[in-house]
Formats: structure tokens, sequence, C-alpha cells
């Protein structure tokens, strides 16, 4: 996972910055890298790191708990059930419900992110010295409240992301199993083939509000 986001991370710092510069700070994606290189370096490029590495594996955890817990609760709300399988409705359903405590961690980590990957944007002054001085800085600002930022509108992006991507990821698994096999079975190409068809269904429903969780977390918005 801490590979996937170092990989990751100048692609979401470009996107963070495009979502929440004023018109006509960059014309496009090259023209931030650019114009992040030229003022920060290679390193510029991965400011903000700091809280998705310290919060990727909690987040993970958390999210892939309360999703088992969540089927768990599906079949024990439904005892009369005809199938012992879950329909992708009720995978989905649970992919959802998997995001509300899972918003509890993401939503300031988003927040210390963001922030760190905005400040000098535009020209302006750096202001933060890591994710510990946001921290700090945010609380001295408005306490709790002001860390926790935006979790509305992390969850308005999770919850139908999380519901996209386990209900694409179970349906890819079993359309990939061979009549008479278990999905357990599938090689690492098909559950690879499966998690990148989750990500796409998860981002493709979530990008939108993926830019309101951006203008939260940077204050552009407030709550």
């Amino acid at each position: 996972m801490n590979k996937l986001l170092i990989a990751g991370h100048p692609f979401d710092l470009t996107k963070t910055r495009l979502q929440t510069a004023a018109p006509g700070v960059y014309t496009g994606a090259v023209d931030v890298v650019k114009k992040t290189l030229a003022r920060d370096g290679l390193s510029g490029m991965y400011r903000g790191m700091v809280p998705p590495l310290l919060g990727v594996t909690p987040i993970f955890a958390v999210s892939f708990w309360a999703y088992d817990t969540s089927k768990k609760l599906i079949f024990a709300f439904t005892p009369n059930r005809t199938s012992e399988s879950l329909s992708t409705t009720e995978l989905a359903a649970a992919g959802f419900l998997s995001a509300v405590p899972t918003t509890l961690i993401t939503a300031p980590v988003e927040r210390a992110k963001v922030l760190l990957q905005v400040q000098g944007q535009g020209g302006s002054s750096k202001e933060y010295k890591g994710v510990f001085d946001v921290m700090r800085h945010l609380y001295r600002e408005g306490g709790i409240r002001s860390i926790f930022r935006g979790t509305g509108a992390t969850l308005a992006r999770d919850g139908p992301g999380s519901a996209a991507y386990f209900a694409a990821y179970e349906v890819t698994k079993k359309a990939l199993t061979p009549a008479g096999s278990s999905p357990a079975d599938l090689n690492l190409g098909a559950i690879i083939v499966a998690g990148g068809t989750a990500g796409v269904a998860m981002w493709a429903l979530a990008i939108p509000p993926d830019v309101g969780v951006g203008n939260f977390a940077a204050g552009i918005l407030k709550i």
C-alpha cells in the first residue's frame, strides 16, 4: 500500500491543486507539474504525503473490517433469505456502510494532506512545517471541529465510492470465476483485473464530490 501511495501521490497532488486553485493559476495538469517542480523541485511533488502514509494502514483496516461487519449485519437483518449470497445491491450497501467509520480517520487525514499540498499555490507563502504543525494550527484555529471540517463531504465521496468499489470488485470476481469454482481460487491476474475494475467504478462516482472534499479541506468552502 505504501508503494502504491508513493507512486500515486504526485498525481494526487496535481489533482488537488487543479481542484482548489483559483481560475487562471494553472492551464492544466502539465502546468501544475512544471510550476511545482520549478518552485519546489521534485520533493514538491510529494508535499502532503506524510498524512496518508500515517493513515493508510488504519484506513484500509477499518474499511475492510467495516465491510465484513456490514455484510454480517445485512445477513442478520434478512433472516428469511432465499439465497446465501448477497445481491449486488446488498454488496453496494455494505460498501457504503463501510465508509461511515472509515470517514472518521479519512477526514482529518484529507484535511492535513490537502492543506500541505496547496500551500504556496498561486505564489502565497508557506504556512505549515509538517503534518503535526497543521494539526496544531487547526486545533488552535477551531478545536476538533476545525480538524474534522469536511467530514460530511468526505462521506458524500467515500460512501458512494466504497459502494461502487466493493460491488464492482465482487461482481468482477464472480464473472471471472469458472463454473464450478470459487472466487477464492482465482489467480493473481484475475484479482488484479477485479481490483482495477473496482477502482475505475469507485472514481467514476467519487471524482465530483472529491472536488468538494478538497475545497472543504483547504478551507475554501466552510461548513
